[in-house]
């Protein structure tokens, strides 16, 4: 297996290797549960933005180190999360250091054009819990908690939970989790639709390589395009959602992996896709 490369930005606390076209992201700050710095939410920007652009990734995988896949955001500054320090402020502090930090980081793995796995090794939290129902694919360890902390430290939802919650279990389900904060386990989260599959915990590594496999060998701009599609989709009526449907096949067709996938059916044989 590939060697992680640290990250020269933030030394040892943002871990990534690419291996067989995936890029692997480990958060590696396991004494604070993986509380995300402002420098390591920039770094996953850059690496997520990176991938976007890099044709030898064609899946990515986010994990964490220790107990914890990410407690959320650092409160010890008022740079991490929603500003909720100690030092002063003026108007609109609150809200652009949340529009700059937490909605990009969360932009960025909704608009990343390979599909992005969590695999959710513990506790994830507040703003940990965000980025891991952001991605397309959330594999969770027997172990693994979700907790939605707002509400428990008198603050809004933020990293576009409110956005997220509600299309993947509905609003009053959302409500439900924001307004009491209680843990949710993997399998609970399973149940309500947040999590694809839960595994025993020493499998969570290998089950998350293996899915990345999958997807490192599928047709990646089709599956650019698809996550494209599914994502709009709900912010969208039935015609821009149809025309949006349209629009893509036409992009897709011109691909070299679409005119494979064809040849391979009239062949009668697995199709071998290059990711372009």
């Amino acid at each position: 297996m590939t060697r992680p490369e640290v990250s020269s930005e933030v030394p040892s606390e943002v871990l990534h290797t690419t291996g067989g076209r995936v890029l692997t992201v480990t958060l590696n700050r396991p004494e604070a549960l993986n509380a995300l710095t402002p420098d390591q939410r920039e770094r996953l920007i850059q690496l997520l933005s990176g991938a976007s652009a890099d044709p030898a990734v064609r899946a990515v995988v986010l994990t964490g180190t220790g107990r914890g896949f990410c407690a959320g955001a650092d409160l010890r500054g008022t740079s991490a999360g929603t500003g909720a320090g100690t030092g002063e402020r003026i108007a609109g502090d609150v809200a652009r250091t949340l529009r700059t930090g937490a909605q990009r980081l969360i932009a960025a793995v909704l608009d990343c054009e390979k599909p992005v796995i969590a695999a959710v090794n513990g506790t994830a939290a507040g703003l940990g819990a965000h980025l891991a129902f952001a991605c397309d694919l959330v594999l969770a360890a027997e172990s693994a908690r979700f907790i939605e902390v707002f509400a428990r430290r008198g603050l809004v939802p933020d990293a576009g939970g409110a956005y997220l919650l509600p299309r993947l279990v509905g609003p009053q389900r959302a409500k439900e989790l924001m307004f009491f904060g209680d843990a949710l386990t993997a399998a609970d989260a399973e149940r309500m639709g947040l999590v694809n599959r839960v595994v025993p915990d020493e499998d969570l590594d290998d089950t998350a390589r293996a899915w990345a496999a999958r997807l490192a060998t599928g047709p990646t701009r089709a599956l650019a395009l698809t996550k494209q599609l599914v994502n709009a989709s709900l912010d969208t009526d039935r015609g821009t959602a149809f025309a949006a449907e349209a629009a893509a096949q036409e992009i897709n067709m011109t691909t070299a992996d679409a005119r494979e996938g064809v040849r391979s059916f009239v062949e009668r044989r697995s199709p071998v896709f290059g990711g372009h």
